[in-house]
């Protein structure tokens, strides 16, 4: 019997700009590249490629493909992690999950990414990936912000 998978990455930003806007910087290349990496390749649909690359260490290019497409509400897609902690993710790839919803603070941005075997790996794994995912949905509240007001 496979033990349960770990917790996923659950973390939660407020942006106080229009939804449409937001969900943009999930889904359109030109955007994705002012926060999150260096290249994207999007096809905004669902199976279409969401393919990434960083340049940064540890350079890494994730080939995913859009699992879910629902603007300007939610958009999923599969993720592959640097090849360091490819083997803390298993033989399935990992997802990505961004769910958009407005509150009377703006648009609250969950972005969930799961799919972390319950392995030594796998927590480090996770580990790093909630490091990424904190400090680039930091970089993606400071780029809407820019792009908005300058």
């Amino acid at each position: 019997m496979a033990a349960e998978p770990l917790d996923p990455i659950l973390i939660q930003v407020t942006v106080a700009l229009p939804q449409p806007m937001v969900f943009g910087a999930f889904a359109e290349p030109e955007k994705i590249t002012g926060w999150l990496a260096d290249v994207a390749r999007v096809e905004p649909k669902v199976g279409g490629v969401y393919e990434l690359e960083f340049s940064a260490a540890p350079a890494f290019r994730s080939l995913g493909e859009v699992t879910h497409y629902s603007p300007p509400t939610d958009i999923g897609f599969t993720w592959q992690p640097p090849a360091l902690y490819a083997d803390g993710v298993g033989t399935a790839p990992s997802t990505v999950y961004i769910r958009l919803q407005e509150s009377p603070e703006g648009i609250d941005v969950t972005l969930e990414h799961s799919g972390w075997p319950a392995t030594a790996p796998g927590e480090e794994a996770r580990s790093w990936h909630f490091h990424f995912w904190d400090e680039r949905l930091s970089r993606f509240k400071e780029y809407l912000i820019r792009a908005a007001y300058g």
